[in-house]
């Protein structure tokens, strides 16, 4: 083992030589706590910077999404009542072709191709010209007609149009009904509502 010199320093070596000017230590500079005071000041946590770039972003992406359902909903509304097809040049053309489709065709799908989308209830239409066709089978050979439908009132895109359908059969019975038809006018004519 070997022995310190004598005289010599001992201990850590990078302690400043005596007479030396003092080294602030960071404890002891300027702003630094009192001596003997313990822990230094409670500083809060920094606040994280704002993020407008997020916030922007998301309020525009709400705001394009509402105008796409918007859009959506506009265009659902304003396709739902369109008519397939031309429809009749008249209103009473139009009635008089439902009376053919009904009547004498006796054709279900011809008849609902000429009323409008709003009415056009296929159970219905089908029990109608099943009804006619019964009438057919349970009574000597009926034969329909009916007068020219007449245009009783119209105003822009709606017309009412009367008629009256007469059913005789070889027996010599005779059987009238009074029809009245609403009619609108979209891309053409077409029944909406019979009475």
């Amino acid at each position: 083992m070997t022995q310190p010199p004598v005289g010599g320093p001992t201990g850590p070596t990078d302690l400043p030589p005596a007479g030396s000017p003092a080294q602030p230590s960071p404890a002891t500079g300027p702003g630094a706590p009192p001596a003997g005071a313990g822990y230094p000041p409670y500083q809060p946590p920094a606040t994280p910077p704002r993020k407008r770039g997020a916030l922007l972003a998301s309020l525009a992406l709400v705001v394009v999404l509402l105008l796409c359902a918007g859009g959506g909903v506009a265009a659902f509304l304003t396709l739902r009542n369109t008519e397939s097809g031309e429809g009749a040049p008249d209103p009473s053309v139009a009635v008089d072709d439902f009376l053919t489709a009904v009547y004498q065709d006796r054709d279900a799908a011809k008849a609902a191709g000429l009323v409008c989308t709003a009415a056009r209830d296929q159970d219905k239409i089908r029990a109608k010209v099943a009804e006619v066709e019964e009438y057919v089978s349970t009574y000597q050979n009926p034969r329909f007609r009916w007068d020219t439908p007449t245009v009783d009132n119209e105003t822009g895109d709606r017309a009412t149009v009367t008629t009256t359908v007469t059913v005789t059969t070889a027996d010599e019975k005779i059987a009238d009904q009074d029809l009245r038809f609403t009619v609108i006018r979209k891309t053409g004519w077409w029944v909406c509502e019979v009475a």
